[in-house]
């Protein structure tokens, strides 16, 4: 596939990585969890010229599998970097197995989350503010947008927009957990119930679903990418982005009376 995204033509293959979009040498592959589980997770993959950079690469546990699809595109130790939209062990406790094979490969999060991943082992590592540098040029000239999406549900979280691709890896925002799984959502109100069993629960409130909505509104964006669940194609983002404005979730649940 090149020239944009078509995900009506993807065919997958859980064996094998996924291509979602390439052009010229700009390229984003779904690397994906096989387990069949609730929380299935979702790693990705982008790729510009030598740059090759995994987004939320996921728990040790699955890192065997993830850098198994790596090396049906790449030498694994080839990898320059790791996205890490925030501390939990499903997105980021594989980082320390991705710093032995590379080392130097950059880390890019936030600083509160920085000051957590040693905790899994390994002290030493690059890391990339996406704080204070909240846009990334690659050598090549197409860049990597970073926006923070605070107590969704991390207080450090954020999204990464590929600004070439005009895709938007949202972390666990836009998560659903379903045992139905499929790499693309078409029906989107049966998923947004899906959405609903990770959002009510794991999201702060209305306050920081819509705070986050106001930032992103001016995308145009192709795709959501999140860390579980389906992705979500370009005919249904509005629908997303209205789904986290009326959202009800966390506080609002906890403390209705303060509403």
């Amino acid at each position: 596939m090149t020239g944009g995204t078509m995900f009506s033509e993807i065919q997958i293959n859980l064996e094998e990585p996924t291509l979602l979009y390439e052009q010229e040498e700009h390229a984003v592959y779904w690397l994906g969890i096989t387990d069949d589980t609730a929380f299935r997770c979702n790693a990705y993959l982008i790729v510009d010229g030598d740059e090759a950079i995994i987004v939320d690469p996921g728990s040790r546990s699955h890192f065997e599998q993830v850098k198994n699809r790596v090396a049906q595109i790449m030498t694994p130790e080839s990898i320059t970097g790791m996205i890490l939209c925030h501390q939990d062990p499903d997105v980021a406790a594989s980082m320390v197995d991705w710093l032995v094979l590379n080392p130097k490969a950059t880390v890019f999060t936030s600083p509160r989350t920085v000051v957590l991943l040693p905790h899994y082992g390994k002290k030493d590592f690059i890391a990339y503010d996406i704080e204070e540098n909240p846009r990334y040029e690659m050598p090549s000239g197409r860049a990597l947008s970073f926006i923070t999406a605070p107590f969704l549900h991390s207080p450090a979280a954020f999204v990464t927009f590929d600004e070439n691709a005009r895709h938007l890896f949202s972390g666990d925002i836009w998560a659903a957990l379903t045992t139905e799984w499929e790499l693309i959502t078409y029906d989107f109100e049966q998923h947004a119930l899906n959405m609903d069993l990770f959002h009510i629960d794991y999201m702060a409130s209305n306050v920081a679903a819509n705070g986050f909505v106001n930032k992103i509104a001016h995308l145009e964006i192709d795709a959501i990418l999140p860390q579980h669940g389906s992705i979500i194609a370009r005919n249904n983002v509005p629908a997303a982005l209205d789904y986290l404005r009326t959202l009800r979730c966390g506080t609002d649940i906890a403390y209705p009376e303060l509403g």
